[in-house]
């Protein structure tokens, strides 16, 4: 390897952990949120500063070479270094003020608690949020987010934090699909669905009406809620957006059932951050304020 003096650069660690991790230019540009040309300069640059083909190029993507995985081994010690390192710097900020990054989809925002993030943002003038709306859980120990509402069973081990409620969910479909379908044998309705599969899923099978084959592909929560009020079909919804909207009808025999638990959670090293504590308790209380309707008992 080269012997020269000058310190690697951590931006060009970053650049190759996100290529090695993800075996192609765009999927690393796009995580790291830069160009396509500068995730090649970086790592063009860190291969000349080490003298060493760390990745081998091809049209199928990147594949690391052996000396490639040596530095990779190297490379993800220094980086948890590091974002231990910001975790427990932060974690000593007692001011109630700065950023909060919190993730959570996207139902949980548009359907219960955006009033309660407002209300906040007045309270704390001097905290800003940033809510990262996505399906895919982010990796706090990577300070890729600072709060998690996770709707999960099984939280990771390295993580604080508390089960908030159970959601429960029932079958929706518009007051006008209901009159106009059969919901017996040879039913001519069609369940909407989040994930394309051969053949009926097994919430299907499990439903009160396993009969019925699905049809058409949501994979947001919010487009499923959508279609099922156009009349698209019958949707399987999180109570807390199907009974207090005024087009949608439970089918029978109108039973919400519990399906994922939902759960408040932080990094350990953020747990004496005083902007994380207020925030954390407060949108706890907000989520239990919505308990009854988010267990299906509100109609």
């Amino acid at each position: 390897m080269n012997t020269k003096n000058d310190c690697i650069d951590w931006d060009n660690l970053k650049h190759f952990l996100a290529l090695s991790r993800h075996g192609s230019v765009r999927a690393a540009s796009d995580k790291l949120g830069v160009s396509h040309s500068t995730v090649g300069r970086r790592i063009d640059a860190f291969e000349k500063r080490l003298g060493v083909r760390l990745l081998e190029r091809s049209p199928g993507g990147y594949a690391i070479t052996p000396a490639g995985e040596e530095v990779l081994a190297v490379a993800e010690q220094i980086e948890s270094e590091i974002h231990g390192l910001e975790r427990r710097i932060a974690g000593r900020d007692q001011q109630l003020s700065g950023d909060i990054r919190v993730t959570m989809v996207d139902a949980l925002g548009t359907h219960l608690l955006m009033q309660h993030l407002a209300e906040f943002s007045k309270l704390y003038p001097d905290i800003a949020l940033e809510v990262v709306i996505t399906y895919e859980p982010l990796d706090l120990s990577k300070r890729e987010a600072d709060v998690a509402l996770r709707i999960t069973q099984k939280p990771p081990e390295q993580l604080i934090g508390k089960r908030l409620v159970t959601i429960y969910s029932a079958a929706y479909a518009s007051e006008e699909y209901i009159k106009k379908h059969d919901l017996n044998s040879g039913s001519t309705a069609r369940w909407i669905d989040y994930v394309k599969r051969s053949d009926d899923p097994a919430w299907v099978k499990k439903s009160d009406y396993p009969h019925i084959p699905s049809k058409n592909v949501f994979e947001s929560v919010l487009l499923r809620f959508e279609a099922a009020k156009a009349g698209m079909g019958i949707g399987m919804l999180p109570c807390f957006m199907g009974d207090p909207e005024p087009t949608l009808q439970r089918l029978p025999p109108g039973v919400a059932r519990p399906t994922y638990d939902l759960w408040l959670l932080t990094h350990t090293d953020m747990r004496t951050t005083a902007r994380l504590r207020v925030f954390s308790e407060f949108i706890a209380a907000a989520v239990l304020s919505h308990r009854n309707l988010i267990e299906g008992r509100a109609v």
